[in-house]
């Protein structure tokens, strides 16, 4: 029998040379993961990853905790028979070491057959899930999905206008900020001084994005305001020290402000939230500074308010 890493390779050189595979390899905006799609696939419309035209075959990618790839392998190497009817296997990728599983499941009246990877980043991990109708297997075959995971690619970072193109209003002014993720893909993003292995409390960041509420009367908005300022998430011992409503950029808003406790190591907080209004929906703007350095935070936060517009 070959050895595994040779029977790998040769999947890699079939997955490189198919006509079955698109030329180059695709990521997704705002993936980490990218890929060469099957023939039939292109960027999906709803979510992060590709699909049929008809959506009935869908590849969707997301990023998991960093540690998410360590405790499959550990479960792996614990019990490599899998459980369930499950058997994890294990691939060769362009992306390092992944391991994928493969079943038999139905969505609603459909038969189905489902396909997952993990494979591992710096400070992520990379995950693929593949739905594909039983109408659908005699092209998206076991073989063909397993070899397009083959070419699975992973990007460390994601370029910053890329992540900022996929949030639904315009964020024209980074304050310096060095670090910008997106927190849900075109719904929430972070900005910040610190980044994943430091840990965002200790410096100054902020989290942009969109609720679905918004209030059309004075006393509606406050209450809606210091509603939501409870939810921030991270925050510990949280005193509302001031909520009064603004006009930002022309809209109706509300400022509140809160002295917490954030972080690992307790670190004391002032917090700004503004909600800006609109018929449908409000944009959230959170800024989290660690007390000693407000002052220099808070004018950094409010030139990435007052820097957001809608999209035309």
């Amino acid at each position: 029998m070959m050895p595994f890493r040779v029977l790998a390779a040769v999947a890699l050189l079939i997955a490189a040379t198919c006509s079955a595979y698109a030329a180059d390899v695709v990521f997704p905006p705002g993936a980490h993961v990218g890929m060469k799609p099957l023939v039939g696939l292109s960027r999906a419309k709803t979510f992060i990853g590709f699909e049929t035209e008809d959506q009935s075959v869908r590849v969707l990618i997301a990023d998991l905790p960093a540690d998410a790839y360590g405790e499959v392998v550990s479960a792996f190497k614990a019990n490599p028979a899998g459980s369930g009817g499950i058997k994890p296997e294990s691939l060769e990728t362009p992306a390092g070491l992944g391991y994928y599983t493969i079943e038999s499941a139905r969505d609603g009246a459909t038969n189905v057959r489902r396909y997952s990877m993990i494979l591992p980043g710096s400070t992520f991990s990379g995950y693929v899930a593949v739905q594909v109708p039983e109408n659908a297997a005699k092209i998206y075959t076991d073989d063909a999905v397993r070899q397009m995971f083959a070419t699975a690619v992973i990007r460390n970072e994601v370029p910053v206008d890329e992540q900022l193109g996929m949030m639904p209003f315009k964020v024209t002014q980074l304050a310096d900020f060095k670090t910008v993720r997106m927190l849900a893909p075109g719904a929430a993003l972070i900005l910040a001084d610190g980044d994943e292995r430091t840990g965002f409390e200790a410096k100054p960041f902020m989290i942009l994005g969109v609720i679905t509420s918004t209030a059309a009367s004075p006393d509606d908005r406050g209450r809606l305001a210091q509603q939501v300022a409870t939810t921030i998430p991270g925050v510990r011992d949280g005193r509302i020290t001031m909520s009064e409503p603004i006009r930002i950029d022309g809209q109706p808003g509300y400022e509140t402000r809160i002295d917490a406790t954030s972080g690992k190591d307790n670190t004391p907080v002032t917090i700004v939230q503004w909600l800006r209004f609109g018929s449908q929906s409000s944009v959230r703007i959170i800024g989290s500074s660690p007390r000693t350095d407000w002052e220099t935070a808070f004018p950094r936060f409010r030139a990435v308010r007052d820097g957001i517009e809608p999209r035309g």
